[in-house]
């Protein structure tokens, strides 16, 4: 490969990158209900009905573009079509892409749920959402933050150096429980001192493709790396217990 290209694909990976990350501060606003024009529980503008459709094809077509991306058959379709070192970079672009039209197309919903009247309980529940946002960004570096958001592929690319997979470990927080990033995404969800009738939408759908994707990301695993499921017997899903050791395995969160 020359270097032009070599360059044109390092660039394509950082631009990815950039556009997940304008994305991911958005995130923080929208669901927080603060700093976005638009947010999770802004004023309803549309009829019920007619917001429940779009919200559920929205949350619909993130899921699924989530899902069968990050499916083996169609990364080696992918590969036909646009280098090896860019197509993580291309499917954090495509899932950035879908959250933005989800935040742009969003159709709040209105009506509580149940609130926290007290000061406490509401600190309590900012401090559950900063904790998850927390543990989300951990977890991606307690893996490898540059590998699973595309920079470390097209950075080897730049320098000439072939595609390598990284090993199998497991490290901190996956000994204590195998979805440490899920977990976070939880917390996210659900921490909030008032639960709209939107929020709860919102919570309940994204949870529920959470609980359907893992059995779908653990099998890629379990082929992929056969160390995997020996780990999935001794380490819980996603509620932690006391951790035990486990040999110098790791589990590398997947999409």
């Amino acid at each position: 490969m020359k270097q032009n290209q070599r360059t044109a694909i390092f660039l394509y990976g950082v631009a990815a990158y950039v556009v997940f990350l304008a994305v991911f501060l958005y995130a923080i606003g929208f669901i927080g209900n603060f700093g976005v024009p638009k947010s999770l529980d802004s004023a309803p503008t549309s009829a019920w009905h007619v917001a429940l459709m779009t919200d559920l094809a929205l949350l619909s077509l993130f899921a699924i573009q989530h899902s069968v991306m990050a499916r083996p058959f169609f990364k080696r379709w992918l590969t036909r079509l646009v280098p090896t070192a860019a197509e993580r970079s291309t499917y954090v672009l495509a899932s950035s892409i879908a959250l933005a039209v989800l935040f742009w197309k969003w159709e709040p919903l209105g009506g509580i749920v149940w609130q926290f009247e007290s000061a406490g309980g509401r600190v309590a529940m900012y401090a559950a959402y900063c904790f998850g946002w927390g543990l989300v960004l951990f977890s991606t570096f307690v893996i490898n933050h540059f590998d699973l958001f595309g920079l470390r592929q097209v950075w080897r690319s730049f320098r000439g150096k072939a595609a390598e997979s990284l090993p199998f470990t497991v490290p901190l927080l996956y000994r204590i429980v195998r979805h440490p990033l899920y977990v976070g995404w939880l917390f996210c969800f659900w921490s909030t001192p008032v639960m709209t009738v939107s929020h709860l939408f919102f919570a309940a759908i994204t949870t529920a493709y959470i609980l359907a994707a893992i059995p779908l990301e653990e099998a890629d695993l379990m082929k992929e790396h056969p160390e995997y499921r020996a780990y999935r017997k001794q380490v819980p899903m996603l509620v932690p217990r006391v951790p035990v050791a486990y040999g110098e395995m790791s589990s590398v969160e997947q999409r």
